[in-house]
C-alpha cells in the first residue's frame, strides 16, 4: 500500500492519540471511499470552533460513549471534516491546522492558502509548552 500524503506533499503524520482521532480511529486523518465526511483536516480545536460547530448541529463537546467518543476540549487535536473546517473558516471561526497531519484530500474542499493561514506547529506532547 502506498504511503498517504499530507497537503505539503510529505508523508501523512499522526494527528492525535489522546483522544484517539481519525475516521479509522488510528490517530491519522486518513480517508477513503467509506469516509463520506472527508475527515482529513488535523485541527487543534478551540472553544470558538467547538461553539461554532455546536451551533451548526455538530456537537463535538458532548461525550458519546456508545461511539467511543469522549468529547473534545480546547487544545485537542482532531481530524475534522474538510467541509466543516471550511464552514468555520468562512465565518472566522476556523481552528489552527497541523499541515503535516492534514491529508491531501482536504484540498478537494479547502484551498491550501486557507489552511496555511491557520497553520501551527504543535509538538507531539503539548504539555511541554507548560
Amino acid at each position: 500500500m502506498a504511503t498517504e500524503r499530507n497537503v505539503l506533499g510529505g508523508d501523512l503524520e499522526v494527528c492525535g492519540t489522546d483522544p484517539i482521532t481519525g475516521f479509522y480511529r488510528d490517530g491519522c486523518c486518513s480517508t477513503g471511499e467509506e469516509d463520506l465526511g472527508n475527515h482529513s483536516v488535523c485541527a487543534v480545536v478551540t472553544a470558538e470552533f467547538l461553539a461554532n460547530q455546536q451551533a451548526a448541529g455538530n456537537d463535538l463537546r458532548t461525550p458519546r460513549p456508545e461511539f467511543g467518543f469522549s468529547g473534545l476540549e480546547p487544545g485537542d487535536r482532531w481530524c475534522v471534516c474538510a467541509s466543516r473546517w471550511l464552514q468555520a473558516y468562512e465565518v472566522g471561526a476556523a481552528p489552527p491546522v497541523v499541515l503535516a497531519a492534514t491529508h491531501e484530500q482536504a484540498l478537494d474542499v479547502v484551498p491550501l492558502k486557507a489552511l496555511r493561514e491557520h497553520a501551527v506547529d504543535v509538538p507531539a506532547d503539548p504539555s511541554s509548552l507548560a
